[in-house]
């Protein structure tokens, strides 16, 4: 099944038969470990399979452990895990909070410059997904949070790049859950994926929750 989320070239998820267009921002919702390994093995063994370049962030698990798990779901990509020209592995602190505090104009200018990185050899297609658990923490600045994530959409569009945030339900308010559903355009809940009715535009939400933030550029 296809669901048109931009106009760019087709992609196979690697959620159930799912197809989707490159520059779209997910959310990824989950209750426990079957679940978020449902949506992470899948799309990463899909990426790696298409050539893609991986990104993730595992938190709730430790990169050794991840590492164990992917490459009993998928032994053929053991080789390929460890190759920076196909996965790229980071911690939460060494992503969102390299300093000690969580700021977005320096996640806008780490993920520029991961994405011009990833595109000196020519066009790659980049898969970016994350567990955001590590935002439960009492880190500096993460009150600021669902502005990065607000203005996600606005880096994420018209590049060859899909992005899945990964919010486990039973760990993160309602409140907060709310507010991860009015700043991603796509939902992924039970193996399906769908348009999400509470998105707000980022012009909208930031105007009326960050101001501070709102502008496209520092």
């Amino acid at each position: 099944m296809h669901i048109k989320t931009s106009d760019q070239e087709k992609l196979v998820l690697g959620i159930g038969n799912y197809t989707c267009n490159w520059g779209v921002h997910i959310c990824g919702l989950y209750e426990n470990d079957k679940e978020r390994d449902e949506i992470i093995f899948g799309f990463l063994n899909q990426g790696l399979k298409a050539g893609d370049l991986q990104f993730y962030c595992p938190v709730e698990r430790t990169i050794d452990e991840f590492y164990h798990d992917f490459g009993n779901e998928c032994p053929e990509c053991k080789n390929k895990m460890h190759n920076p020209d196909h996965f790229v592995i980071s911690s939460a602190k060494a992503l969102y909070y390299p300093d000690g505090t969580f700021d977005p104009w320096h996640m806008d200018d780490a993920l520029g410059d991961f994405f011009v990185e990833s595109q000196k050899d020519g066009k790659r297609n980049v898969r970016a997904t994350a567990e955001m658990a590590w935002a439960l923490e009492a880190i500096p600045g993460v009150e600021h949070l669902m502005a990065y994530e607000a203005r996600l959409n606005y880096f994420i569009l018209d590049k060859p790049w899909i992005s899945i945030c990964m919010y486990n339900v039973n760990k993160f308010s309602g409140a907060t859950i709310m507010n991860v559903l009015r700043t991603h355009p796509y939902t992924i809940s039970g193996g399906v994926i769908t348009q999400n009715p509470y998105f707000i535009h980022p012009d909208k939400w930031l105007a009326e929750n960050a101001p501070q933030y709102l502008t496209k550029n520092k």
